[in-house]
């Protein structure tokens, strides 16, 4: 981690804690590299004026070094931050485009809107939520990692900009522990080939370096019928320390390729309050998808117009290309610190998005009237009449689902933040000032396909497109497409935005004895500008046009109506938006171990790209009809305790938030089929959340739980969902690490969990509790080498994280997604 002038004024810490406590330091042992001790203790610095002991801070934080979260045996970043008090991750999708929230704040789509996602501490995107690319997707965590801070609440929503619930930041290790280290991992049971590097190193006395990555190659945990899981990631950064400061220099280069893991069609028996889930035969839910070796080619037009060729095995492509510094100077009582980032960020996502499950015979006659025939389009049964659709892979079922091809044709992001801070000594007290401005562009140039397929359900990598023939002997579909488009040209757009944000802040903290009080500011200002384009802008756009899209010389049904783009009738974009946020607190240090505090808090989240194709901006003048829609707004308040004495650490704090909220959500209509729709509603939620640990010899155990009671506060277009819970959302969240650890082995288990919480916001189907137990054993057979196994999902359990449908079918079909099953991998770490 990171160290800065600002926290030599820190006073040390000396007592050992829990890694989600606070970032202490890991026995020697399990060090990610190198063979030097790190410090006993560092101050947390993220979303804060200045890094202080945190018994003297009135915030809500946590932190999970390196080498605590190598035991997690995460395969995903959303799978390690589900260990941190108070945020709720969905990452069942795969490793980008997980949901996040935090303290009850809703989850209405993907991505972390109310949460900011940092890397040392400037963001990966100016929004979290933006849609198709969450800042996760550009996200991997390695042996680079030093340590992953959190603050929930608090002053979060002053130090950085839309980021109302609280900041999680990912540090990287900068040469300050000398050593490296190589480990190579293997899935035993599914397909991983893994090498991750890293190496730091003192040039002088005042020049180090660190340099680290990672490459890996396979299926994946889940059944696909190809590697799914192609790339990697390297990270480099150069410090320079002086009498007075340093200055560092770093740099970031991502390739990578994962899946998107979609939702899957599951039985589902019993009732609403009450249902018994199971798999649909030839598919399980914890290792199958709807990815297949077969179905890979993707056609359609680009945001220009022309024919052009996706592969559906690219997945969420991430491409990162970015370079940075940090400069921290004191002169005489001024403390001066800018950070600066340079990111160019593309990519894509190409996802298959089930619409509907049926009998084959009944989606045969939807597509091909009475009489229609099906075959098979790709596979190796490609042209084959499947004679008995009702026995079609042992279930009988065909699924309409959409391509979902949107390419990232730049999602570039410049950021600078610097700030300035000074401490006075007012009477037997201290007095710190910080002001700071922060400064940002962030391009939002992406364009969106949405195609319709229709394919068998079948697991293990093997689905495969069908095509519908009519009675007349005319095919109705064309290599398994129904159409090239959605209804017409439904979210077939092109979107050309940048945004631009401009934010003073300032803090005023003064602590005497035991007191500590402070308050914090900050005024966001953004602009928005460019084009978007689309038939669904309204208008009389006109988003169809027959295109021979394979070049066979022959106009077939579905590309009679191929979705286009009306370039000549762009939607303009031209709006501002401006909001205040505020954050003031009381600590009070009842004793040397003890303390308590309160703190109340206003912050904003800009609105951003999930305002345009709404009746929230004008498409000729590309203003906001009211400018309360540009921004939504999140109030806070929180009494914490905080306990550390003799390596026993307790966190307790109760909160309370209210929220508005303009999102775009997928969710189903009564008659279980999916839609999307434009919400604009409030939300409400309190609650308690806890984090402990102990520390006994050999034996470790931390732990932490948020219990939330959350409604949905106003919503004009749905009265009759007012005072229900939202859907997701838990009553109770718990995690939980016991772990013994010896100078040659350590063994424990991450614990994490959930009790039962609503699939739709109607409130009626109910999503089962799940409690997941993942096991790890470490050992050091020798000096410098380590032979780790790991095992998720060590039961195998079935936990259910989403269901589109609100309540149960007649079919007793729904579509939902799972966790992975039971994943074992294994790694051998060499260090020097």
């Amino acid at each position: 981690m990171k160290k800065s002038l600002l926290l030599l004024t820190a006073a040390p810490l000396a007592l050992a804690v829990p890694a989600t406590a606070q970032v202490a330091a890991a026995p020697p042992a399990k060090q990610a590299s190198g063979t030097a001790s790190a410090p006993a203790e560092e101050a947390f610095t993220t979303g804060v004026a200045k890094g202080r002991d945190r018994l003297d801070s009135a915030t809500s934080t946590s932190a999970l070094k390196g080498g605590d979260i190598e035991e997690f045996g995460a395969r995903s970043l959303g799978e390690i931050l589900r260990n941190i008090p108070g945020i709720r991750a969905e990452s069942e999708g795969g490793e980008g485009n997980a949901s996040y929230s935090i303290r009850g704040l809703p989850l209405a789509a993907t991505g972390s809107k109310y949460l900011q996602l940092q890397e040392d501490g400037l963001p990966v995107l100016e929004f979290g939520d933006m849609q198709q690319f969450a800042p996760d997707m550009f996200m991997r965590a390695d042996l680079n990692l030093s340590a992953v801070e959190a603050i929930r609440g608090g002053s979060a929503s002053t130090f950085a900009s839309n980021s109302p619930g609280g900041v999680i930041n990912l540090l990287s290790k900068t040469g300050d522990v000398e050593g490296g280290a190589v480990q190579t991992t293997l899935g035993l049971n599914y397909g991983e080939h893994r090498i991750d590097a890293d190496y730091g190193h003192k040039l002088s006395d005042t020049l180090r370096f660190h340099i680290g990555g990672f490459y890996r190659q396979g299926e994946g945990p889940r059944n696909l019928g190809y590697d799914g899981y192609k790339g990697g990631q390297l990270k480099f950064n150069v410090t320079r320390t002086f009498g007075n400061g340093f200055v560092r220099v770093y740099g970031k280069y991502l390739n990578d390729r994962t899946p998107s893991y979609q939702p899957i069609p599951i039985m589902v028996s019993g009732s609403d309050a009450n249902p018994a889930f199971t798999n649909v035969p030839g598919v399980d839910i914890r290792t199958d998808s709807l990815l297949s070796r077969n179905n890979n080619n993707v056609l359609t037009l680009d945001g220009a117009n022309n024919i052009k060729r996706d592969d559906a095995r690219d997945g969420m492509h991430a491409v990162v290309k970015a370079i940075g510094f940090e400069a921290q100077f004191d002169f005489g009582d001024w403390s001066f610190n800018d950070k600066f980032r340079f990111a160019a960020i593309s990519g894509g996502t190409i996802q298959t998005l089930p619409l509907a499950v049926a009998p084959a015979a009944a989606l045969a006659y939807a597509y091909g009237g009475p009489g229609a025939s099906l075959s098979y389009a790709t596979g190796p049964r490609a042209g084959q009449l499947i004679a008995s659709p009702g026995a079609l892979n042992g279930n009988g079922l065909l699924l309409s689902s959409i391509f979902l091809d949107t390419t990232a044709n730049s999602l570039q992001n410049v950021t600078n933040d610097l700030r300035a801070s000074r401490v006075w000594k007012i009477g037997h007290g201290e007095l710190t000032m910080t002001a700071g401005f922060y400064k940002s562009s962030q391009t939002y140039n992406s364009d969106w396909s949405f195609l319709n397929i229709l394919s068998d359900v079948r697991g293990g990598g093997d689905a495969a497109l069908v095509n519908v023939t009519n009675a007349a002997g005319v095919p109705t579909t064309q290599d398994g497409y129904i159409a090239f488009g959605i209804n017409g040209a439904l979210y077939h757009r092109r979107y050309d935005v940048t945004y631009a944000v401009n934010a003073p802040y300032g803090s005023l903290n003064y602590h005497i004895g035991k007191l500590a009080i402070g308050g914090s500011v900050r005024y966001d200002m953004g602009k928005a500008s460019g084009s978007v384009f689309g038939a669904d802008l309204g208008g009389g756009r006109i988003g169809v046009a027959p295109i021979d899209l394979n070049g066979d010389g022959h106009i077939s049904i579905p590309e009679s109506q191929t979705a286009t783009l009306p370039l000549g009738s762009p939607g303009n974009v031209d709006y501002s938006y401006h909001y205040l946020s505020y954050s003031v607190g009381a600590n009070f240090r009842i004793a040397e171990p003890l303390a308590m505090f309160a703190r109340y808090s206003r912050g904003g989240r800009a609105a951003a790209d999930k305002v345009l194709f709404t009746p929230a901006i004008g498409v000729q003048s590309g203003q906001l009809l009211d400018p309360a829609s540009g921004f939504d707004t999140v109030k806070q308040s929180e009494v914490g305790l905080k306990f550390r004495k003799s390596g026993i650490t307790v966190n307790v704090t109760g909160f309370s938030a209210t929220t508005g909220e303009r999102n775009v959500q997928v969710n189903s209509k009564p008659d279980g089929s999916i839609q999307v729709e434009n919400i604009v509603r409030g939300y409400s939620a309190k609650g308690v959340e806890v984090e402990a640990g102990v520390r006994h010899g050999p034996f470790r155990l931390t732990a932490g739980a948020t219990y939330t009671s959350a409604k949905i506060a106003s919503d004009a277009a749905h009265l009759t969902l007012i005072g229900n819970v939202p859907r997701h959302q838990a009553s109770f969240l718990f995690e939980t690490t016991p772990q013994i650890e010896t100078k040659y082995a350590t063994v424990g288990a991450n614990i994490v969990g959930t009790t039962s919480s609503y699939a739709q916001d109607v409130n009626q189907l109910k999503l089962p509790g799940y409690t997941l137990v993942n096991a790890f054993v470490q050992v050091r057979p020798m000096q410098r080498m380590q032979v780790m196994l790991n095992v998720n999902n060590l039961f195998d359990t079935v936990a259910l994280a989403e269901i589109t449908q609100g309540t149960i079918p007649a079919s007793g079909i729904v579509l939902g997604r799972a966790m992975n099953g039971r994943t074992i991998s294994t790694s051998l770490r060499l260090s020097f």
